[in-house]
């Protein structure tokens, strides 16, 4: 697998998931409206309660959105859901990530259009679980292809804390869980992740250097 260099993932994929962000800031696409019934509660809640801000701007405000939406409806189905799942992304982040990738995004912003194109191309050239990996910010990006073998089939009830978890990991933590991913065969998979996650972060370096390096 080609690996890029930490810069290049992380400023394009800023600038993916912040054009997504905004693009959904502005609205709740009608096309979508079905699926905010199946989002988390808090998620639904936040997507709503944007969505009534919106019905009270004033008029010309509203024909902006409106415009907006049309061009989200005139996208397949494969260009709305990567859209999605990128905003999904991007609010998912801790403040601190997000903070991170505005400041890679405006860099991004800030290059000649020749140079973001040959970027753009280089990053399309990257391998898809690279791509998918950056998306979720910096930290879990820079392991994501090592860390796929336990993040491929997460069951949606155990994705946000298991995501939580490996975000607070340290690098050395990462390295660790890294190996064990590549050893343990697909069927015990599932068992690692629960370990994982029901293991006291104040014993979790310990824990996975035994299971290293037992």
């Amino acid at each position: 697998m080609r690996r890029a260099s930490h810069p290049l993932p992380v400023i394009l994929a800023a600038a993916a998931l912040l054009a997504c962000a905004v693009a959904w800031s502005q609205g709740l696409p009608p096309s979508l409206r079905d699926s905010v019934d199946a989002m988390p509660p808090a998620q639904r809640q936040q997507v709503l309660a944007r969505q009534a801000r919106l019905d009270a701007l004033p008029a010309a405000e509203r024909l902006r959105v409106r415009r907006r939406l049309s061009e989200w409806d005139a996208l397949d189905r494969e260009q709305q859901r990567a859209r999605r799942d990128a905003w999904l992304s991007w609010r998912a982040l801790p403040t601190l990530e997000q903070a991170l990738l505005r400041a890679a995004a405006n860099r991004y912003a800030a290059l000649p259009a020749a140079e973001q194109r040959a970027w753009r191309e280089r990053y399309a050239a990257l391998d898809a679980i690279e791509r998918r990996g950056w998306a979720l910010g910096p930290t879990l990006g820079a392991v994501y292809p090592q860390l796929y073998p336990l993040l491929a089939q997460v069951p949606q009830d155990e994705r946000d804390k298991l995501l939580a978890t490996l975000r607070s990991m340290g690098a050395g933590e990462h390295a660790d869980l890294a190996v064990l991913a590549q050893r343990t065969p697909p069927q015990e998979r599932d068992a690692l992740r629960r370990e994982l996650l029901s293991t006291d972060a104040s014993q979790r370096e310990a824990w996975l250097r035994r299971r290293v390096d037992p």
